[in-house]
């Protein structure tokens, strides 16, 4: 399925909208994302996983299974450095995935892991990520659930334009994606 990203929920402040859709798909054992931007911004500063990938042009794809406290979040840049955690709220129990963790996510992006400044100009990118669905399903084995709750993002805090753009709106003052009561529902097959 094909979703696309293209809530400007904070318009007078960020009235900024690259073009994004994701695709999702999944197996018994992966759940695949694949990203496609169309933005006038490009920046990629951060090179490590764990790093502060939203300041750069970043994806991010929060999930939480139905019923759990925990919501996973994943957010990457346009060159692949990746943040991935469980957690309870914003700062609230956040859990990083390990090292060895972070290896198990598969990456591929249109551009190499090489950082850059901004540059300005039309873009178009793709990142693609595989993650293992044991990593978001850690607590509902050995049934992994048909639903998923999610959200979508397109963000990048630290370009001339920044925006935050989601698939589900976020009814709050202020940019925040760290919010599952504003999650949608997926069917995984």
């Amino acid at each position: 399925m094909i979703y696309a990203i293209d809530k400007v929920n904070w318009p007078e402040s960020f009235p900024e909208k690259p073009e994004t859709t994701v695709e999702v798909t999944n197996s018994h054992e992966w759940l695949f994302l694949k990203w496609h931007v169309r933005g006038e911004q490009l920046r990629a500063v951060t090179t490590e996983d764990q790093g502060p990938v939203w300041e750069d042009s970043c994806v991010e794809f929060f999930c939480q299974v139905p019923g759990e406290k925990y919501y996973c979040n994943f957010e990457t840049n346009c060159i692949g450095a990746m943040v991935g955690s469980r957690r309870k709220g914003r700062s609230e129990d956040v859990q990083p995935f390990s090292a060895e963790e972070m290896g198990l996510i598969e990456r591929k992006c249109t551009f190499p892991r090489e950082a850059f400044e901004e540059k300005e100009g039309m873009f178009e990118w793709e990142v693609e990520f595989q993650i293992p669905l044991d990593l978001i399903f850690r607590d509902s084995k050995p049934v992994f659930p048909q639903v998923l709750r999610v959200n979508f993002y397109k963000c990048a805090d630290k370009t001339k334009k920044p925006h935050y753009v989601s698939w589900q709106p976020i009814q709050l003052p202020t940019p925040n994606f760290h919010c599952p009561e504003f999650f949608g529902e997926i069917v995984l097959e």
